[in-house]
């Protein structure tokens, strides 16, 4: 006598495991992470930034600039200069109202970063900041 006994057509496709309730899951997580994520475009140059005490971490969505010690504007990698500011501020803000960020270089020229502030406020940014390092840290 054998032990096993064939199982019918029927019987085989209910002895089956339903995946939709697992996929169901998989898919809201997915959803819920790609929500919750925040992107943060970095400059794409390293600065060298001086240190302040009264330093203050900023909201993590905001407009990046980089001011490099040679007096190139940065933004996402790419040289934009400072005539580049203003249109570039300008269309970021029309999407949302997000903080002017300037990473200034500690050997580059104040000049240079004041008329990059100027810059953005002209295009209508509200909060200008000049990204420093917390000397308590």
């Amino acid at each position: 006598m054998s032990r096993f006994r064939q199982l019918s057509l029927e019987e085989y496709s209910e002895s089956g495991i339903d995946m939709s309730p697992l996929m169901d899951c998989v898919f809201i997580l997915l959803i819920f992470f790609i929500v919750t994520t925040t992107f943060v475009e970095e400059t794409g140059v390293e600065v060298d930034k001086p240190q302040a005490a009264s330093a203050v971490r900023l909201e993590k969505t905001s407009i990046l600039i980089a001011l490099t010690d040679k007096g190139e504007v940065v933004y996402g990698g790419r040289e934009i200069g400072v005539s580049g500011v203003q249109p570039l501020v300008k269309h970021m803000l029309q999407k949302e109202d997000v903080p002017v960020i300037i990473q200034a270089d500690a050997a580059s020229p104040s000049g240079l970063l004041v008329r990059i502030i100027d810059e953005a406020k002209l295009a209508g940014a509200i909060k200008v900041s000049v990204a420093s390092r917390n000397t308590k840290s």
